[in-house]
C-alpha cells in the first residue's frame, strides 16, 4: 500500500512539474523536445517542409516560457457555435478584412482590442505564426502579393499611374474567367468612377485590383468592369441583407478603421479598428450568406516590425472555431492559395504554388 501511494505521489509531482507556472523560469529544450514531439508533427508537417524547422523552434520557444502542458498540448478540434456551425458541405463564400500595419503582439493582449480578444479569438481559429512575404514592405506590394503571389516588381506606394499591371494572372480574372462572382468593398470611395487616386481617408495603395489594367482598362477612371466591382463600402450592408454579396468579398477599411493612422475621437489606431470590427464584423455572422458555409478571414497587411507574426484570424461555420490556433508558418501566399483552392481555380499564381494553405484552420476545407 505505501509503496502504491508513494508511486501515486511520485507521478502527480511528475505531472505537476510539467504543468506548474514558473516564474522567471524556463522550463529545459531536453523536456520541452520531448513532451511536444507529438504537437511538432501535428502541427509543422513533415521535416522536409521549407516552415517546418522554424514551426518545431517557435514551439519549443513557446514550451520553454508557458511549460509542456499549456504549450504542447493537442491540436484542439472543437467548433463555435456561431451561425450556421456544422452544416455540413464545402466553403461557399469568401470574405477577406484587412487590417493595416500591427504586429500580433500588438493585438493579443492588448486592453485596445477587448473584441478582437475576448469575442473573436475565443470564437475563431487563428495563425499564431502568420507572416508577411520576407522583407515585403510597405503596404502596396502586400496587397498585391494577396491577389497575385507576388510583388510584381513594386517596392513602394505609388499609384497606379506609375504602378499599373499589364498582367492578367491574378486572383479575381481566374474568378471572373470561372465565372466566380467577386466584389472589392472599399470604405471612402464614391462609386461614381474607378478609385485610382487617394480620396479623404481611402487610400488607394491598399486597393490592389485597381492596379491591373484588365480591371480598370488602363487607368480610365470610367472603365465600366472597375465601377461596376470596385464598390463603396457603405453599400456592403444593403448587398449582404439584400443576400446579393458575390462568392469573394474583399473588404478594405479606410486608414482611421484599419488600424493604420491615429484619428480622433479615440486617437489610438488598434481601438480604432477593433471597434469598427465589434461594429462591422457581427453583421456577416448575423447573414445569410455566412450561415450557408462562409468564411471570413481577418488580417493585417504587414507588420510594424519586422515580417510578423501579424494576425489571421478565421470565422466560418466549417472553421474549427472554439479558440483553435497552431503554430504552422503561413505568409500571404497561404491566403492567396486557399482562396484558389475554395473556388477550384487555376494556375496557383506565384509563390501559391509553394505555400501552406489555411485548411488546418477548418473542419472541413475546402
Amino acid at each position: 500500500m505505501f509503496t502504491r501511494r508513494l508511486l501515486f505521489v511520485m507521478t502527480a509531482l511528475a505531472v505537476g512539474a510539467l504543468a506548474a507556472p514558473r516564474t522567471g523560469a524556463r522550463f529545459s529544450i531536453r523536456i520541452c523536445r520531448r513532451e511536444c514531439a507529438g504537437k511538432v508533427t501535428a502541427d509543422c508537417g513533415s521535416p522536409h517542409r521549407h516552415a517546418y524547422r522554424h514551426c518545431k523552434r517557435e514551439l519549443i520557444r513557446s514550451c520553454r516560457r508557458l511549460g509542456p502542458a499549456t504549450a504542447c498540448r493537442a491540436s484542439v478540434t472543437t467548433t463555435t457555435t456561431l451561425p450556421g456551425q456544422g452544416t455540413p458541405g464545402h466553403i461557399k463564400t469568401v470574405f477577406v478584412i484587412l487590417m493595416e500595419n500591427q504586429d500580433w503582439a500588438s493585438i493579443a493582449g492588448n486592453p485596445s482590442a477587448p473584441y478582437i480578444n475576448n469575442v473573436l479569438l475565443p470564437n475563431a481559429a487563428h495563425a499564431e505564426q502568420y507572416y508577411n512575404p520576407p522583407h515585403l514592405h510597405p503596404s502596396e506590394p502586400n496587397y498585391l502579393w494577396l491577389e497575385a503571389g507576388a510583388n510584381l516588381g513594386v517596392l513602394n506606394d505609388a499609384p497606379p499611374a506609375q504602378n499599373h499591371q499589364s498582367t492578367a494572372s491574378h486572383l479575381v480574372t481566374l474568378l471572373d474567367t470561372a465565372g466566380v462572382s467577386w466584389k472589392a468593398y472599399q470604405e471612402g470611395i464614391s462609386g461614381v468612377v474607378c478609385p485610382l487616386t487617394d480620396v479623404g481617408e481611402y487610400a488607394v495603395r491598399h486597393d490592389p485590383f485597381v492596379y491591373f489594367d484588365d480591371v480598370t482598362e488602363a487607368n480610365n477612371p470610367s472603365a465600366p468592369y472597375c465601377v461596376a466591382h470596385v464598390r463603396p463600402y457603405a453599400e456592403w450592408e444593403t448587398d449582404l441583407n439584400a443576400g446579393t454579396v458575390a462568392r469573394y468579398n474583399f473588404i478594405t477599411p479606410n486608414v482611421c478603421d484599419d488600424m493604420h493612422s491615429s484619428c480622433a475621437p479615440l486617437n489610438d489606431p488598434v481601438k480604432q479598428g477593433d471597434t469598427w470590427l465589434s461594429t462591422e464584423v457581427p453583421k456577416i455572422l448575423a447573414s445569410q450568406a455566412y450561415a450557408e458555409n462562409a468564411a471570413l478571414f481577418i488580417t493585417w497587411d504587414e507588420a510594424e516590425n519586422g515580417d510578423g507574426p501579424i494576425g489571421m484570424i478565421v470565422l466560418s461555420p466549417l472553421g474549427k472555431g472554439g479558440g483553435y490556433s497552431n503554430s504552422i508558418h503561413y505568409t500571404h501566399s497561404s491566403t492567396l492559395r486557399t482562396v484558389e483552392e475554395i473556388f477550384g481555380v487555376s494556375p496557383l499564381l506565384g509563390d501559391a504554388s509553394q505555400a501552406t494553405d489555411l485548411a488546418d484552420l477548418f473542419v472541413a476545407f475546402p
